[in-house]
C-alpha cells in the first residue's frame, strides 16, 4: 500500500530529511497562497514581505502574521 503523497518544493530535492521538507512546504504554500481581504472580501490578499499583506483589488495594506494574515491567539 503506497504512503500518503505530499506536495513538495522541487528545489529542496533530497536534502534536509522528509519531515523538514514537508513542514517547510506546508508553511511556504500557506504564505504564498491567496487570502481573503478584510475590506473587500476579494481573494487577492498577498504577502508583500514578512508580516506585510496587500490586497490586489482595493490596495489595502495590513500588518499580520509572518505566514498568514491573522495569527492564532493561544
Amino acid at each position: 500500500m503506497p504512503g500518503k503523497k505530499q506536495k513538495t518544493l522541487g528545489w529542496l530535492k533530497a536534502r534536509y530529511g522528509a519531515t523538514v521538507r514537508a513542514r517547510y512546504t506546508a508553511i511556504w504554500l500557506q504564505a504564498h497562497s491567496k487570502h481573503r481581504c478584510p475590506r473587500c472580501m476579494f481573494r487577492g490578499l498577498e504577502r508583500v514581505s514578512i508580516g506585510i499583506w496587500r490586497c490586489r483589488k482595493c490596495g489595502l495594506t495590513v500588518a499580520g502574521g509572518a505566514y498568514q494574515p491573522t495569527t492564532k491567539i493561544k
